[in-house]
C-alpha cells in the first residue's frame, strides 16, 4: 500500500510519528478546534499536546501498515508543511465484507474549493482498487448539509438514519448513513 499520493493540486500522505509531523497535526487540530469539536465526542486529556499527537501518529501508522485504517493528511502542493485537512478510511474489514468507513476534516478556510472532493476521490479509488473493497460507508450529522452534498457529489447514496448512534458532549445524536458501492 502506498502511503503518499498526489492530485493536480494536493499532496496526501500518512504522517510518521516525528516531532515535526506531530506539530503539523497539532497545529491543524488547534486551528480548527472550535469547528470540529461540536461534531465529535470529547477529546481525551492531553489531545492538544505534541506528545499526544506523536503517539497518535505512531498508532495510526501501525494501523496503516496492517491495512486496518488510513489517515491521509492533505496539503496544498505549494505548501506541504501546512495541513489543510485529512481524510480517513477506518474499520476496514476485508474478505467477505470488503468494506470500510470514511470521514474527513478540512480547515474552513479551504471549504468550497473542491479540495475535499479531490482528496476523497483519490482515497476512494485507492481503497477500492488497492485493497479491493466494494463498500464504503460515511456517517454524517443531519444538519451538516455541506458534508451531505459532498458525499452525494462523490456518488454516495443515503441509506437511512441511525437513531441515537453516537454521544456528542453527553447527548445521543442521530447520524445519517451514506454508502458508496464499487
Amino acid at each position: 500500500m502506498n502511503f503518499a499520493f498526489e492530485t493536480d493540486r494536493l499532496v496526501l500522505r500518512i504522517l510518521s510519528p516525528t516531532p515535526e509531523s506531530a506539530e503539523t497535526a497539532l497545529d491543524f487540530y488547534r486551528r480548527n478546534r472550535f469547528v470540529f469539536e461540536r461534531y465529535e465526542p470529547e477529546r481525551p486529556c492531553g489531545f492538544y499536546t505534541t506528545e499526544y499527537q506523536k503517539s497518535l501518529l505512531a498508532y495510526e501508522l501501525n494501523l496503516a501498515v496492517q491495512n486496518k485504517s488510513f489517515r491521509f493528511w492533505v496539503f496544498a502542493k505549494n505548501n506541504t508543511s501546512y495541513a489543510i485537512g485529512n481524510i480517513c478510511f477506518y474499520n476496514i474489514i476485508p474478505q467477505i465484507y470488503n468494506r470500510c468507513e470514511t470521514g474527513y476534516k478540512f480547515d474552513p478556510h479551504y471549504w468550497h474549493r473542491g479540495y475535499a472532493k479531490e482528496a476523497m476521490e483519490i482515497g476512494i479509488f485507492m481503497m477500492f482498487h488497492e485493497l479491493n473493497l466494494r463498500r464504503m460507508e460515511a456517517y454524517v450529522m443531519p444538519e451538516n448539509t455541506a458534508s451531505i452534498r459532498l458525499l452525494q457529489n462523490l456518488g454516495f447514496e443515503y441509506e437511512g438514519t441511525c437513531r441515537q448512534y453516537i454521544c456528542i458532549h453527553g447527548r445521543p445524536e442521530d447520524l445519517l448513513l451514506f454508502s458508496y458501492i464499487r
